[in-house]
């Protein structure tokens, strides 16, 4: 099985008078990389969301927004006390040296950076397991959604390895037929270029065998076909994060047919390993966006 790396998820939950909304959203990326728009009263648990998301979903590029929102009564506000007086003697200071009046200027002073504030409060120990345990919620169902896009997935690249597997065995039925015809070629040139009765017939042999090993793709069929194993083996196992794995092993695959298509020497092998090269780009495209 395999997962994909796109997926959504969501989850809600309710604590005393407040409900907290988790988003999740997963694309491919390389890497894994984070993109967080959290609530203020949960700053302090930054870090545990950050290891929870990285832990459950692994890979990909993710978007996280937890919200909480406060219902019931008026929420209290928070005054800056010390800041206030330091903003009112400043000021002050600089109406004696100007022999201004520096009555009523409260409202003014109330207005400035950083004097009135939100209640600075955070979540409880309880109420960020009521959090956490929607996260870790919102996290399965992407996980959930992941499963079911990997299943397509891998039904496609199946069937591409199986594509490509067919064509290797039209090549390894077509192998025979062209030892045969290189053989018949080289001689033939042979026999329009060089003098018959003077070749050595012993030398002439060690040509062929070295000419016709030269172009023998008969380890790299055994190759492929072992890589072609292996990929649908691995694609199959009971491991989740295997991506990475998958595409190392499609560069060995590629290396595989590209050799096979320098040494081939025949027309239909040629069209094959063309076939096959076109499997492989899909196959690529399809594993970038594997866990």
């Amino acid at each position: 099985m395999i997962y994909s790396m796109t997926g959504y998820g969501r989850a809600e939950k309710t604590f005393n008078d407040n409900s907290c909304l988790v988003e999740l959203r997963s694309l491919n990326g390389k890497q894994f990389d984070l993109r967080l728009n959290i609530s203020p009263l949960l700053k302090s648990y930054e870090i545990d969301i950050r290891n929870i998301i990285a832990e459950k979903l692994q890979r990909g590029s993710v978007e996280c927004s937890i919200v909480i929102k406060q219902n019931g009564c008026a929420k209290p506000v928070y005054i800056n006390k010390e800041l206030l007086k330091s903003y009112y003697y400043s000021v002050k200071d600089v109406a004696d040296e100007l022999n201004l009046a520096a009555d009523n200027v409260l409202s003014a002073l109330l207005k400035l950076p950083d004097v009135i504030s939100g209640n600075p409060e955070q979540v409880s120990e309880e109420e960020w397991q009521v959090v956490k345990a929607a996260l870790l919620e919102a996290a399965e169902a992407v996980n959930s959604h992941r499963l079911n896009e990997g299943a397509a997935l891998e039904k496609d690249i199946l069937q591409r390895v199986a594509n490509i597997e067919q064509l290797e065995n039209s090549n390894a039925a077509i192998a025979p037929a062209r030892k045969v015809k290189m053989k018949e070629n080289l001689l033939k040139l042979l026999e329009e270029n060089v003098d018959v009765e003077n070749y050595d017939e012993n030398r002439l042999e060690q040509e062929l065998i070295y000419y016709i090993e030269k172009f023998d793709i008969t380890e790299e069929q055994v190759r492929l076909k072992n890589h072609c194993a292996y990929f649908r083996e691995l694609l199959k196992a009971d491991e989740a994060a295997k991506g990475k794995k998958l595409s190392f092993l499609l560069q060995e695959i590629g290396r595989e047919i590209n050799t096979t298509g320098s040494k081939a020497n025949d027309v239909d092998i040629q069209k094959n390993v063309v076939l096959m090269k076109d499997e492989l780009e899909k196959m690529k495209e399809q594993i970038l966006n594997v866990l």
